[in-house]
């Protein structure tokens, strides 16, 4: 038997200006992998999605802060985010966030992400969509098919059995839906009940749950490059790879990056403690600190028992301002280890306690062409987290 092409798929439901960042480093986690094999990466982009609040949400920069940030869509409920309309009020809007960006060619979201995805396209990737005309077409025949095997009982009994194991579901088939209807000419996508029939003119649009078939059903991949939650729900489907006569891709779990200002080193145990507020795990402990200094205080009993109480309680208030300055001090010397302010260099990673990569725009580093190519480097070797100090 001839061995096939390697084939790596990834994506990402759309996100106004490639929000979150991790979408890049899939995108770019998938190029390397297909450079290292001598196959093809592509890039799903997942705009038969409807999740509005997800697509929209996103941060934008005032000076050196970070601000949330939701854009607004003239579109019914439901519209898929490939038909969402990105109008010249819209562009002006992410402009207001980010600076100059590239216009789309048409006036859609999709063509929005696929307007900043340019670097990646450049560079190899090939982006694909479960709404080619060409693609989808054909295949709705065998959706079909599919649909008439009642998956959603196997997904229901595949559920059941993680959950015996411990195992904690993204989504559970017992409540979200398996199939939605999609209207090809407007996007309005529906909730397709059991034994409900899809509408004349319609595409059956399979649920997250099912949406690794027909990544496989349309392009037969060989690895799957996927995040922890996509991990997760690859799990429902395990069962149903067999039924419908589709043979699984090799799953490649993301790569988790943090990009380090220049200069600076941090091991995964320091950058944990950076996360925790641990300003101890960077520097020896200081020989004296201010909480110290009541150790040992007592009231002398000449005061009496009222004031020795009150004594007391002034203790007890006075440690607690005296603890903070304990922490000022573990601040001072942290930054001494990493030449700058750990809150703030906390804040730079993990902004609103999160990963940046989780955060960002994924646009503020597409458009450096160094970044890209150094994060095109450290993913070649394939490890599981990436410190990568920036170019």
């Amino acid at each position: 038997m001839t061995a096939r092409t390697p084939r790596i798929i990834t994506g990402q439901q759309l996100g106004v200006g490639w929000t979150p960042a991790l979408a890049v480093v899939k995108a770019l986690q998938a190029l390397a992998l297909a450079r290292k094999l001598g196959g093809e990466a592509l890039y799903w982009l997942a705009d038969e999605d409807h999740d509005r609040l997800e697509a929209a949400s996103t941060v934008g920069f005032q000076g050196e802060r970070l601000v949330r940030h939701r854009f607004r869509f003239e579109a019914p409920e439901g519209t898929a985010t490939g038909w969402l309309p990105w109008t010249e009020a819209h562009q002006r809007e992410a402009e207001a966030l980010w600076g100059p960006l590239p216009a789309p060619d048409r006036p859609t979201l999709r063509d929005h992400v696929l307007a900043l995805g340019r670097p990646l396209r450049q560079r190899g990737l090939a982006f694909v969509s479960p709404l080619e005309p060409t693609l989808r077409g054909p295949a709705d025949a065998t959706l079909r098919a599919w649909r008439d095997l009642d998956l959603e009982r196997d997904l229901e009994a595949q559920a059941q059995r993680l959950e015996a194991t411990g195992e904690t579901l993204p989504l559970d088939p017992r409540t979200q839906a398996a199939w939605f209807t999609l209207d090809p000419a407007t996007g309005l996508r529906r909730r397709l009940e059991r034994g409900q029939p899809c509408p004349e003119g319609h595409w059956l649009s399979p649920g997250a749950a099912l949406r690794p078939l027909l990544q496989s059903l349309l392009f037969a991949p060989t690895h799957a490059v996927l995040g922890p939650s996509e991990r997760a729900y690859w799990r429902l489907v395990e069962p149903l790879w067999a039924r419908v006569g589709l043979e699984a891709p090799e799953i490649v779990p993301r790569t988790t990056v943090h990009l380090l200002p220049k200069g600076l080193n941090l091991s995964p145990s320091q950058l944990e403690a950076l996360r925790a507020g641990f300003w101890e795990a960077f520097a020896d402990a200081p020989s004296a600190l201010p909480s110290r200094a009541l150790v040992g205080l007592q009231p002398d009993p000449s005061w009496g028992p009222e004031v020795g109480a009150r004594f007391r309680n002034a203790l007890v208030q006075a440690r607690h301002r005296l603890l903070a300055l304990d922490r000022r001090v573990h601040r001072d010397l942290a930054a001494r280890t990493v030449g700058q302010d750990p809150e703030r260099l906390r804040q730079r990673l993990f902004p609103f306690g999160k990963p940046a990569e989780r955060v960002l725009p994924g646009w503020t580093w597409l458009r450096r062409a160094d970044l890209l190519e150094a994060l095109l480097e450290g993913l070649s070797g394939g490890p599981s987290l990436l410190l990568l100090e920036e170019p």
